[in-house]
């Protein structure tokens, strides 16, 4: 009981500290440095697949089928990295111009066709991980289940939380 409260709290330290890293303010070789470096994300990636493998406490034989889902895990994180820096390419882009100009120049076919693509991609790479979930998934224990669960609610839980600290940043940024 002791290793699953300490496995939770790492989980919670991780994710809370995970959260602040899209504002560090370091220097980057990308083009905008607002957010975490790649260095950084990689980094959180690493701790989150390591503290879901150490939640369930994987046997001999259900380790070999860890390894399709940290590769489903790694490729949903670098296709996130992408879209964010196309996002942050398209910002320092409109940057230059005033948001007369921007809203003048929009075009929606564009931006519909964008969205469509990544919601596409999206939902790929998510259908890809189900897939490498489900063997293991069905040989996990009723208590491997439950921490799996554990881990899963204070991510999601922090995930919201730090959306919403976002939300009140940006909008205490436009004042």
């Amino acid at each position: 009981m002791l290793k699953i409260m300490s496995t939770g709290m790492t989980a919670l330290v991780v994710v809370i500290g995970g959260s602040s890293l899209g504002y560090a303010q370091s220097p980057s070789a990308e083009p905008s440095s607002r957010g975490a470096t790649v260095s950084d994300l990689n980094t959180l990636t690493d701790a989150r697949i390591a503290i879901v493998k150490a939640a369930l406490q994987l046997t001999p034989e259900q380790e070999k089928s860890w390894s399709a889902i940290e590769d489903a895990i790694r490729s949903r994180a670098k296709e996130r990295q992408s879209r964010l820096q196309g996002v942050g390419a398209r910002a320092d882009a409109r940057s230059e111009q005033s948001p007369i100009e921007v809203l003048r120049d929009r075009n929606p076919v564009e931006f519909l066709n964008r969205r469509s693509d990544a919601l596409a991609q999206r939902a790929a790479a998510l259908k890809k991980l189900a897939a490498a979930w489900q063997p293991l998934y069905a040989t996990l224990t009723p208590d491997q289940k439950r921490r799996l669960g554990f881990v899963t609610i204070v991510a999601l839980r922090e995930l919201r939380s730090a959306a919403e600290d976002r939300r009140i940043r940006a909008a205490d940024d436009g004042d």
